[in-house]
């Protein structure tokens, strides 16, 4: 079992964006878990630890990690803290799926029609892009 404080990795808070801090705290977690720095059953930072590298209220904190509990992404050891549960990993996959990866489309079709592309040419340009990437191994 490994334990969040030998991974202290800090990401960069976006105070002025429009995504509320929470959010960003609890995306961050997601991708650590993700990345394989936080694996099942691994603890999680508490809200006051995330509270101090991030220089946040507690509560923000807290809030950001009521969300992943409330998704099943960490769930609660009674008085000893949060921690990743089992299907994590498969949760995070299937949200960001759903999510993440519909917003970037949409991006990148409102770009291509701004464009004048057509959709086979987004088409292709997507497939190559798909064949250089080499993460489809």
């Amino acid at each position: 079992m490994h334990s969040c404080r030998e991974k202290e990795k800090v990401m960069i808070l976006d105070t002025d964006g429009l995504k509320p801090i929470y959010i960003q705290i609890a995306e961050w977690i997601e991708s650590e878990i993700l990345h394989g720095n936080l694996q099942q059953d691994d603890k999680v930072y508490s809200q006051y630890k995330l509270a101090d590298m991030y220089n946040i209220n507690p509560a923000t904190a807290a809030k950001g990690l009521k969300l992943l509990a409330d998704e099943e992404i960490v769930y609660d050891k009674r008085g000893i803290g949060k921690f990743v549960s089992e299907k994590a990993q498969a949760i995070i996959v299937e949200k960001r799926k759903g999510q993440s990866l519909k917003h970037l489309l949409e991006d990148v079709v409102s770009e291509a029609k701004r464009l004048n592309m057509t959709e086979e040419e987004v088409r292709k340009a997507l497939k190559e892009l798909w064949k250089t990437s080499g993460e489809d191994d």
